[in-house]
């Protein structure tokens, strides 16, 4: 496959009235051509961070310490931020989670749409809407040609976050980041949004970036998954792998935690504990504190990334020789049977 995107040792910082924030630390993976990165995590495990340096969209406090993030070959924390806006929206393109902040309420949404068109391609007004109109009817806005100069509070929640993917796909994007873009939907939407982007992306050959915290969205619309804790990724591998033969105890909570119909009056999971202070980070496994499996050299050294398969990689203790042999609760392997019936997803061998 054709690697489109490769973020390489990544390291960014906040500077804060308290001191140093080690928001990211060491963050490497690969994107490639016409496949969705799923990112999964808690709040404030750094996933947003990362996708937004992609972006060079990071706040004025932010600070790419080390590491490189290289778009076709050529590292964009290198580019100026003239060279930066002349990716966004034409190769490298963001869905954000909340439609209402992304949308200007005071220009109408055929403008909207057609703007970032109108600077990239250098086309004409006329011929910017007629692209806008043939995306927003892709996009499933019923009447579009008639809403072309409605307003954003015109339109529902679903309608807004349509419109929201229609911008960004509107110069058909080599890469698109999805931050969290079904969170303020009804399942139903959400269902319809997913399909949606699943068949744009056939159409389009776009690359994907999926933030999340919904493992259920993963399973839905994921090739890869990459499981952040604590400023780096701890676990990545394909959908499956992840799934099915997950081996780092932080991926063994968030499968655990999730809510499934079948609960009943079970006591929902929860991962004790809280995510490491990052103005201070742990010299160990940051998951140590709580990891019911972990053992002494936790405490005082942070794990290398062990393969489990060419695709599949742990950053865990328990994976180097040695180690004593634990294998996932009774939970993760119960969860991984409703998924696999729910979603027809392959068992792992």
């Amino acid at each position: 496959m054709e690697k489109i995107l490769e973020v390489k040792d990544l390291n960014i910082s906040f500077a804060t009235y308290a001191g140093k924030v080690q928001a990211i630390r060491g963050v490497n993976f690969d994107l490639y051509k016409g496949e969705t990165l799923a990112i999964v995590g808690e709040s404030g495990s750094g996933k947003s961070v990362t996708t937004r340096s992609i972006m060079r969209l990071l706040s004025s406090n932010a600070s790419i310490d080390e590491g490189a993030i290289r778009f076709k070959g050529a590292d964009l924390v290198e580019k100026t931020e003239k060279q930066m806006q002349a990716i966004r929206g034409k190769e490298i393109a963001m869905i954000f989670q909340d439609p209402m902040t992304s949308l200007d309420p005071t220009m109408n949404i055929g403008n909207q749409v057609a703007e970032s068109l109108r600077k990239h391609k250098k086309v004409s007004k006329k011929e910017a809407l007629a692209s806008a109109l043939e995306l927003l009817k892709l996009v499933g806005i019923p009447n579009a040609k008639e809403r072309l100069k409605n307003y954003p509070h015109q339109f529902s929640g679903g309608q807004r976050q349509r419109i929201v993917i229609a911008i960004a796909l509107i110069c058909y994007p080599e890469v698109l980041i999805a931050d969290e873009p079904t969170t303020a939907l009804d399942v139903t939407i959400q269902a319809q949004i997913l399909d949606l982007m699943k068949e744009i992306q056939k159409k389009i050959e776009t690359s994907i970036i999926f933030i999340t915290h919904d493992l259920g969205v993963v399973a839905n619309v994921a090739d890869r998954v990459a499981v952040m804790y604590g400023g780096r990724i701890v676990e990545i591998g394909t959908a499956e792998e992840i799934f099915y033969n997950a081996q780092h105890p932080y991926t063994w909570g968030l499968l655990s935690s999730m809510p499934t119909l079948d609960m009943k009056d079970e006591k929902l999971y929860a991962i004790p504990g809280s995510p490491p202070d990052l103005l201070d980070p742990p010299t160990g496994d940051a998951f140590y504190p709580r990891n019911a499996y972990a053992m002494k050299i936790d405490a005082r050294v942070a794990p290398p990334m062990f393969e489990i398969s060419p695709t599949h990689q742990a950053a865990t203790w328990l994976l180097a020789k040695g180690a004593p042999k634990v294998t996932p609760p009774e939970e993760v392997v119960r969860r991984h049977q409703i998924f696999a019936k729910k979603y027809g997803m392959k068992t792992h061998s």
